[in-house]
């Protein structure tokens, strides 16, 4: 439930106003966050619900390789199919308490019912651990930003908050600019990381070295996209040779 929708209502956010006076949203747009890019791969996530939206946010942890335990007495067929496969461990049951985050990196609740949202925001804060609820900003430690995906490339676009639809569009729109191409560079790239770590002793002489590629001429993404990898391989190989005789 939007936290717009809880005007004049039981107050529920961690300001505890008896009745929401929505002075847990004033400002949210001001909110400073830190923005970040979390490895997963091997840490518990607990996703409390069994909806459509969490089918959604399993589907997001689990493309970044989270160990996913869903919290849902009932699941969505697609949620259920991924715990008979193996991809997630479903727990056949309500939210428990405290006890169902331990050991976990992260919590997402996806219920609709406001006192469980509360009660996990509530806990997850106590162990001072990530917490998401969804679509209830004054009940998150942590946004989720719309990602645009393509290979190792990710975009992430927020709102704070303020408009889902609005960075759903912007990420319908990045798909489309940043394409293919762009990741396929980022792979070429990365293939010379390991040559500039090894040749170029300072960190401003290797951004200089990257930069110099991606920035110069011919246009790499226009070469990659008119003659393919090689001619970029070719492209980098004479930057580096370059690179090597000044050094």
């Amino acid at each position: 439930m939007p936290a717009r929708a809880y005007a004049g209502k039981e107050c529920v956010c961690q300001l505890r106003r008896g009745i929401c006076d929505q002075s847990c949203v004033q400002g949210m747009l001001e909110t400073p966050f830190y923005i970040a890019c979390l490895k997963l791969s091997g840490r518990r996530c607990a996703v409390i619900g069994g909806g459509e939206v969490a089918l959604e946010k399993v589907e997001g942890l689990l493309a970044c390789d989270g160990q996913v335990t869903l919290i849902a007495p009932q699941a969505e067929p697609a949620l259920a199919e991924y715990a008979r496969e193996g991809s997630i461990a479903w727990e056949r049951r309500c939210y428990a308490g405290a006890r169902d985050l331990e050991g976990a990196f992260l919590a997402i609740a996806a219920t609709g019912d406001t006192g469980v949202n509360v009660a996990v925001y509530e806990d997850a804060e106590a162990r001072a651990m990530l917490v998401n609820v969804v679509d209830v900003p004054p009940l998150c430690n942590f946004i989720l930003p719309a990602i645009v995906r393509s290979g190792p490339l990710a975009i992430a676009i927020s709102t704070a908050g303020a408009s889902p639809a609005l960075a759903k569009r912007m990420k319908r729109e990045i798909e489309g600019q940043f394409g293919d191409s762009y990741a396929r560079l980022a792979v070429l790239l990365n293939e010379a990381r390991g040559w500039a770590k090894a040749t170029l002793p300072t960190y401003k002489e290797r951004k200089e070295f990257f930069d110099g590629i991606v920035g110069g001429h011919p246009d790499p993404i226009a070469l990659l996209e008119r003659s393919g990898e090689q001619a970029v391989r070719e492209l980098i190989a004479r930057a580096q040779s370059a690179r090597a005789v000044a050094v």
